[in-house]
């Protein structure tokens, strides 16, 4: 789990956006999305892990994965929500 403090000072790399945990319903989506074989990232690969834990941007519009407890905060990792 993310931080209560790291993620107060966290912002989407691209529109400097607030970021909040993403919630299980969010969560589950996405990852039906991704096991459909139809989800990409922003930088056009294929997304084929399952989330355990992601952020999402305060728009909902998308989600940065965390890996091994640490926030992927890279535009082109960022998964654009359908």
């Amino acid at each position: 789990m993310i931080d209560q403090d790291l993620l107060q000072i966290l912002a989407c790399p691209d529109t400097h956006q607030g970021l909040a945990v993403a919630d299980a319903a969010l969560l589950k989506r996405a990852n039906a999305w991704i096991a459909s074989g139809k989800a990409q990232n922003r930088g056009g690969r294929t997304v084929t892990d399952q989330l355990v834990e992601a952020l999402v941007r305060t728009d909902g519009k998308v989600l940065y994965p965390v890996r091994d407890g640490i926030p992927v905060l890279l535009v082109d990792e960022g998964l654009a929500l359908p």
